[in-house]
């Protein structure tokens, strides 16, 4: 079972050490895409969860990440690493064994798709952040627009490209970035209407969202 403490938990029980620590929430893309790689790589017995809300600027938490970002990943000796690509390579790297998710037969294709998944996933971020607290005025902003064409944009290119970049034997982190961005805009922006909009990709992102590594940390 994948133990997961609350916030105060985490703090009690620092000096203790044991396991690395995962920053997280429900909610958010970034910590879930780390979240689904630990489960694949089968880590989950090397990474407690910590679970946190970023936003409320606790000092303790801003020790650890000064962004007041997550997720956020510390380690047994303390050191935190930040940003959820990075911390994806560093699990990726340090597990010798299950399969690497970044598997160097199709490391080009894993990064290209890793690229467009990030970039879907900050832009479809910063529109739902902007309407939480700046309001409705800023949907039709110069910089909102420039935020939804660059994800239409890049949805096309997917639907066109996915079956040739995707490999079917194993999963990548390429296609948990994917996959996460699809599924963060369907729960946040549905509006967005990729089911209807972009068939291929929607049914290639439900036979991947089957895994029960998406199940298990499904957007609530």
């Amino acid at each position: 079972m994948w133990l997961a403490l609350n916030y105060f938990q985490f703090f009690d029980n620092l000096i203790a050490g044991f396991n690395m620590k995962l920053f997280s929430n429900k909610t958010s893309p970034y910590a879930r895409m780390v979240r689904i790689l630990i489960l694949e790589k089968e880590m989950t017995e090397k990474v407690d969860l910590v679970w946190c809300d970023p936003w409320s600027d606790d000092e303790n938490f801003l020790k650890i990440n000064p962004l007041g970002r997550i997720p956020s990943l510390v380690l047994e000796s303390g050191l935190a690493i930040n940003e959820s690509i990075i911390i994806a390579n560093y699990l990726d790297s340090i597990d010798e064994k299950t399969p690497s998710l970044i598997p160097n037969k199709y490391k080009e294709n894993v990064f290209y798709l890793m690229g467009l998944g990030q970039g879907i996933m900050d832009a479809a971020f910063s529109i739902v952040i902007s309407k939480k607290y700046l309001g409705r005025e800023l949907d039709n902003s110069i910089l909102n627009l420039r935020r939804f064409n660059g994800i239409r944009r890049s949805l096309g290119q997917l639907e066109e490209n996915i079956e040739k970049y995707s490999h079917e034997e194993s999963i990548t982190l390429g296609d948990i970035s994917i996959a996460v961005s699809l599924s963060y805009i369907l729960f946040r922006i549905p509006e967005m209407k990729i089911n209807d909009n972009y068939p291929k990709l929607s049914k290639w992102c439900e036979r991947i969202s089957s895994r029960s590594s998406f199940e298990s940390t499904a957007f609530k």
